[in-house]
């Protein structure tokens, strides 16, 4: 007698569930718990860790953060409105921005403007002015199409609506389709957010000081004190405090935006 569908699926997912189940007593069985503990798990390298790593080392990865999210915010609206604008070079200055900074990586950036940059010109930057640059103006890239397509997401009602209350095209812009804009796009820009907050890890490369490290830089320095993997689970677990709650967030937002349209 042929089995029926529902019949095939409860079977299928059975052995998926007892795959995984093998899978899982195998590696119990198999893993040497004391190593992988001493490695990973070692409580007195945690304790070692603490307070500097949260009021140094975190405090410095959200000021990073918040630096090259506020410039490169700023930057990308303007790039957008550029993108959008009626004169052509304007246009064609935002684009070839847009892609020149899209297509390369961030490495470079940190590299160049902190060490090239000061190389070339004989000037030192201070390095939150170095940071902010960086995470910035390769932020700005992708804010800035993100910013584009949610000025051309708000109904061409709006402005017909405000130019005929006698508003100018640039009041318009300014107090009626910026904030529904902004409204509309404020889950991609969160996402921007969560990556700006990995990408600030890049600032090892400038080579700080102590009390400048931001957590991939601490997390390394105690790797290297302590030979344990400890302190760079503790960085990562530290990262997650601040990029789970922003992916909360973003989740949050989608589902406003979706249930408000």
């Amino acid at each position: 007698m042929p089995l029926s569908r529902r019949r095939r699926a409860r079977l299928l997912r059975g052995g998926q569930y007892a795959v995984l189940a093998a899978a899982v007593l195998v590696l119990a069985l198999v893993a040497d718990w004391g190593t992988l503990r001493h490695a990973f798990f070692d409580v007195e390298v945690a304790k070692a860790l603490f307070p500097d790593i949260i009021t140094t080392a975190l405090v410095n990865t959200v000021l990073y953060t918040l630096l090259g999210f506020g410039f490169g915010l700023g930057l990308g609206l303007v790039l957008a409105l550029m993108r959008l604008s009626q004169v052509p070079p304007y246009r064609w200055l935002a684009v070839t921005y847009i892609e020149f900074f899209r297509g390369v990586p961030a490495l470079l950036v940190f590299i160049a403007l902190g060490f090239g940059v000061p190389l070339a010109f004989e000037v030192a930057l201070d390095m939150n002015i170095t940071v902010m640059l960086s995470l910035g103006l390769v932020g700005a890239a992708y804010m800035a199409e993100t910013i584009r397509a949610g000025i051309q997401a708000v109904p061409k009602g709006q402005t017909e609506a405000a130019r005929s209350l006698g508003m100018s095209p640039g009041r318009a812009m300014r107090s009626i389709v910026i904030p529904q804009a902004f409204r509309i796009v404020l889950p991609p820009l969160t996402n921007e957010l969560i990556l700006l907050t990995k990408d600030s890890s890049l600032v090892y490369l400038l080579g700080l000081s102590l009390g400048q490290f931001e957590l991939a830089n601490f997390g390394r320095d105690a790797l290297n004190e302590h030979k344990s993997l400890t302190p760079i689970l503790v960085a990562g677990l530290l990262y997650l405090v601040i990029t789970l709650p922003l992916g909360q967030l973003v989740r949050r937002l989608e589902a406003r935006t979706a249930k408000a349209r």
